[in-house]
């Protein structure tokens, strides 16, 4: 193998890497450049600049490049690697001038023409990207899609819709370009067009279940309930084991009063490991307002809670859950799916904090003892916990703990006097606890004056 066709292996075998496209440049086909013959200085240079370029020194590149060209300014290869250098410095002017050198010496070669497309891409000159892409199409078909983001860009809405529909005829939807179609449809207001498309995807491919929903969606969105409805159940009767379909259906069937199927299409939802946490929260918060209206299903609403749990709920969910015990004043219920929260984002200070307040109320004072105690470790400035840890001690006759521990929590409250003043009650019945009437008097002051509205 002669020096040159080493240059060339660099060249397309290694230093070119692959463009941020959806369509990719074959860089593993033969290139069909020939040097010729040239000096051995030019090789030198050309060499250099490679390594240069492989170093990331691209200025050093550029440099080794010109000389390159002053030498024979007839290969357009020079002129490609040139450009590419003037790319990576984002010098992008100088990056076009480049490579529209190398295609008009080479019109025809899609590696020149692709580094241009990518050049104007970064500069956002779409209509001169969309004019060199519509050249590439011809070598790589999927440049289409390329081709229609750059039309949505330039709000060719019409040209990105023909591309789209072409590319669908020709080898089936994706996901890509159904968001690029929601895009047009949104910027349009083409609500009535994007149905229908959905429609006659359904009627062409009855089995595909994304189609449904979509339309579902849809449906929904342009607030035609009925017929949204009715392609839910046609999804579950084509797909009885659908599960993404009771993310509808239990929305349906509580606005339709059918409260039993509402409450299967939520078993299924929260029961799924398919479906995503954040929509499960939704569901659940329906539900949680449902039986608050309607208390008679609260033990559906119980069954439901634990088919969560099974499911690994996220943290919101279970806060979600404690939070409804606390409007049921169910404290205990409550504490329960705080500490599964807590499970599982265990330095979430305000879990915690609910946690402890949660023990205080049901005069679980030893718990909320122990709790603010490692609580304190993990959180030393935290007043609040200071202030409960005081409490808890006070209820359990502590009172020289309590002092020690209020004492030390009161450096840490910044301008909030209302804290203020229940650490100095506190610290009053501490004061009284241990027979020091005089600095209880003295605490007992200090709070009463800060309660004294201004």
């Amino acid at each position: 193998m002669n020096k040159l066709s080493y240059i060339l292996l660099f060249i397309f075998g290694i230093f070119l890497c692959p463009l941020v496209t959806s369509a990719q440049v074959d860089f593993n086909a033969t290139p069909d450049d020939d040097l010729g013959n040239v000096s051995d200085e030019f090789q030198e240079l050309f060499y250099e600049a490679l390594q240069q370029k492989a170093r990331e020194n691209y200025d050093k590149a550029i440099i080794a490049l010109q000389k390159a060209i002053e030498i024979d300014d007839s290969e357009s290869i020079l002129y490609f690697e040139l450009g590419k250098n003037y790319n990576k410095l984002k010098n992008f002017g100088a990056a076009e001038d480049a490579l529209k050198k190398a295609v008009s010496k080479e019109p025809e070669n899609e590696w020149y023409l692709d580094e241009l497309y990518e050049s104007y891409a970064q500069q956002k000159e779409y209509d001169k990207a969309i004019k060199t892409i519509k050249q590439l199409v011809k070598y790589h078909p999927d440049y289409k899609e390329d081709l229609a983001a750059l039309y949505v860009r330039t709000k060719k809405y019409k040209e990105a819709i023909d591309v789209l529909d072409d590319l669908d005829e020709e080898i089936g939807v994706s996901d890509s370009r159904d968001r690029l179609r929601n895009q047009i449809y949104n910027a349009t207001g083409q609500k009535k067009k994007q149905i229908k498309n959905l429609e006659e995807r359904v009627d062409e491919n009855p089995e595909a279940e994304k189609n449904y929903l979509a339309l579902i969606f849809r449906y929904s969105e342009s607030n035609n309930t009925k017929k949204a409805f009715e392609t839910a159940k046609k999804l579950l009767e084509v797909h009885p084991e659908s599960q993404l379909v009771h993310l509808a259906l239990y929305k349906f069937y509580l606005d339709d009063n059918k409260a039993e199927m509402a409450i299967k299409s939520m078993k299924v939802v929260l029961g799924s490991r398919k479906i995503k946490p954040e929509a499960k929260l939704k569901v659940l918060a329906d539900f949680v307002n449902f039986v608050g209206k309607n208390p008679q299903y609260e033990k559906d609403l119980v069954d439901i809670t634990s088919l969560v749990s099974e499911s690994a709920a996220d943290t919101k969910t279970f806060i979600e859950i404690a939070q409804y015990y606390l409007t049921k004043d169910d404290k205990v219920k409550a504490i329960e799916y705080y500490i599964k929260a807590q499970n599982l984002e265990p330095e979430n200070f305000t879990i915690l904090r609910n946690i402890i307040l949660l023990h205080i109320d049901l005069k679980e004072f030893k718990k909320a003892e122990q709790k603010s105690t490692v609580g304190l470790e993990k959180y030393p400035a935290q007043p609040v916990l200071y202030l409960i840890n005081g409490v808890a001690l006070n209820q359990l006759s502590n009172y020289k703990e309590a002092i020690e521990t209020l004492e030390t929590g009161l450096d840490y409250i910044i301008e909030d006097n209302k804290m203020e003043a229940d650490f100095y009650k506190q610290l009053s019945k501490a004061y009284t606890g241990i027979n020091n009437l005089a600095k209880a008097k003295t605490f007992t002051d200090k709070a009463k004056k800060l309660e004294i509205p201004n």
